[in-house]
């Protein structure tokens, strides 16, 4: 840890600013409904410098209340900008509940110099603006850290060395690896990686920069994602981006491209208090269970909320609970005033119920049932007598098999319906009987299949759905995992397929929906054992699902 050094500006009387927050952000405040009431006047101090680790400049707002008195300050560093959402959601509503707010650019982003890249300079850089905030009058040493996505990212580079001033976080939807944001189950995340790409390229030029982009992306998106190779098709739209390049082209984690990427190692030492926020339908919700996991077993004060959200919905829909959430562990931990907090360390919505539930762990310890594919698509308790082949499909390349919800980054994420894609030959499904009573699903989901394929390479999708009464099915969890195989002999591969907290309903169903991928959710794999980025020759893949698959579910009868 880095030792606290007496540089602390002796406290003065500071002269607030005259300064309004930008009207933008104020009009956008006004349409919000269930947040607390304003607690204080607000001001705005735009565009001063701070120096990073290298003295490059990095352009920072301060809010603060225009309250006489001692106030905790919140750092806030993006790579996307100052101005819309962020200058609202952090800047001003915190402002109004009594925190000064420092909202930082991340260098060679929205007028801050140097350069971007990916993850390699925001330790230091996190590091340099605390040492701005010692020198600062209004500050009392008191400090705070909030935000989501990469603003989670770069609160858990400060955390490796966490200043002694550091007394709370606040991490929403937010990642510690970005190679695990490119690459799971050896298949490439290919929505995701372009939606990364756009979001970090465009959006701190301002709105409309990142909406031409991002349309020219949609325009666009057939075309690049069925490119033959797909590397660098996504300059068509997006310009050339060589962090993004790198990442897709380096799909091993133990490469040194990644040397100090991840910020896993924060959360096994941490002692200070982190809330975590997720979404069930979010890409990074496996990382927010990783990090949580982490901090309890350090012994850090920690808290979790997973919500019905995607990566968006929950800055949008859900930020009526995440903003409460988020400004009760703030004020308990910077304010001395724990009255807003949970009585439980974990809330969790559960889905099929539509309720909230609290626990006192994650994930709880729910018995974990087996439920075996057997012929004729039937999914059953019963491990099946016989030996053999149960079903084979033919997975296309040239034709790859859709993707339809799921956790991803964009707007198509999320829980849908699935009736159009089990209608496809190249997707099986092995559902189970009308369920007597209700199950609860509560934690990580796996399926174990043993599989053939007749060219040795392929992946395999599986996916967790709930089928209602009147037959409609919608996707819970789900995973991809590369296989490779020798002839017709079967191989046992596990697919994680995340975690979740539904209830399955009396009458509903439960399903395992097996395909060779999720387009373009995932790269397609190329049938030829070629790296699916750099692929130029397509190879179809039969796979055969034999007896002795199963889903693995950790299942509560309440």
């Amino acid at each position: 840890m880095t030792p606290y050094t007496q540089d602390v500006a002796p406290r003065s009387h500071w002269a607030a600013p005259s300064g309004k927050p930008p009207l933008s952000s104020r009009m956008m405040r006004a349409t919000w409904r269930g947040l607390p009431a304003t607690q204080h006047d607000i001001g705005w101090e735009p565009g001063l410098e701070v120096p990073a680790a290298d003295g490059s400049l990095l352009r920072t707002d301060h809010y603060f209340p225009r309250t006489k008195g001692d106030f905790p300050t919140l750092l806030v560093r993006s790579p996307y900008g100052r101005g819309l959402p962020w200058s609202p959601l952090f800047g001003v509503l915190f402002a109004e509940q009594g925190f000064h707010v420092v909202l930082q650019s991340c260098r060679g982003t929205a007028g801050s110099g140097g350069r971007f890249d990916l993850w390699r300079n925001e330790a230091a850089d996190a590091q340099a603006a605390v040492s701005w905030l010692r020198q600062q009058p209004w500050f009392t040493g008191n400090l705070g850290t909030i935000g989501p996505s990469y603003l989670g990212y770069v609160q858990w580079a400060l955390a490796l060395d966490p200043p002694p001033e550091l007394k709370a976080m606040v991490i929403q939807v937010g990642l510690h690896d970005p190679h695990a944001l490119f690459h799971t189950g050896g298949g490439f995340l290919l929505e995701n990686a372009l939606a990364v790409g756009v979001g970090m390229t465009y959006q701190h030029q301002g709105m409309l920069p990142l909406a031409r982009r991002a349309l020219r992306l949609q325009r666009r998106l057939r075309e690049i994602t069925g490119a033959r190779p797909l590397r660098r098709a996504y300059e068509s739209a997006l310009g050339e981006v060589p962090w993004l390049d790198g990442a897709m082209t380096h799909p091993d984690a133990d490469d040194p491209y990644w040397d100090g990427a991840s910020v896993a190692e924060a959360a096994q030492r941490l002692s200070v208090p982190t809330c975590l926020i997720a979404g069930w339908h979010d890409a990074l919700a496996g990382q927010n269970f990783e990090q949580f996991a982490r901090l309890r077993r350090a012994g850090c004060e920690s808290s979790l909320l997973v919500g019905p959200w995607t990566h968006t919905s929950a800055m949008q829909q859900g930020w009526p609970v995440v903003f409460a959430e988020s400004l009760a562990w703030l004020r308990a931990h910077l304010c001395d005033d724990p009255a807003g907090l949970r009585p439980t360390p974990i809330r969790v919505h559960v889905g099929g119920e539509d309720a909230w539930r609290d626990l006192d762990d994650w994930p709880p310890h729910a018995a974990t049932t087996a439920w075996f594919a057997g012929e004729n698509g039937v999914l059953s308790g019963q491990s099946p007598e016989a030996e053999g082949p149960l079903a084979s499909f033919r997975y296309d390349p040239a034709d790859p098999t859709p993707s339809v919800g799921g956790p991803l980054l964009s707007r198509a994420s999320g829980a849908r319906d699935n009736g159009t894609l089990e209608a496809r030959d190249d997707v099986l499904t092995f559902t189970g009987p009308p369920l007597t009573e209700p199950v609860d699903v509560l934690g990580p989901v796996s399926a174990r299949l043993r599989i053939a394929t007749d060219t040795g390479h392929a992946e395999v999708f599986a996916r967790l759905c709930d089928v209602d009464a009147r037959g409609r099915s919608t996707n819970v969890c789900d995973g991809l995992m590369r296989v490779r195989t020798s002839g017709v002999t079967p191989s046992e591969v596990t697919v994680a397929m995340g975690a979740t907290a539904h209830r399955f309903a009396a009458g509903h169903r439960i399903r395992l929906q097996i395909s060779g991928g999720a387009h373009p959710r995932y790269a397609r794999s190329p049938g030829t054992g070629e790296s699916s980025v750099e692929a130029t020759h397509l190879q179809p893949v039969h796979l055969t699902v034999y007896s002795g698959s199963a889903l693995t579910l950790p299942q509560e009868t309440p």
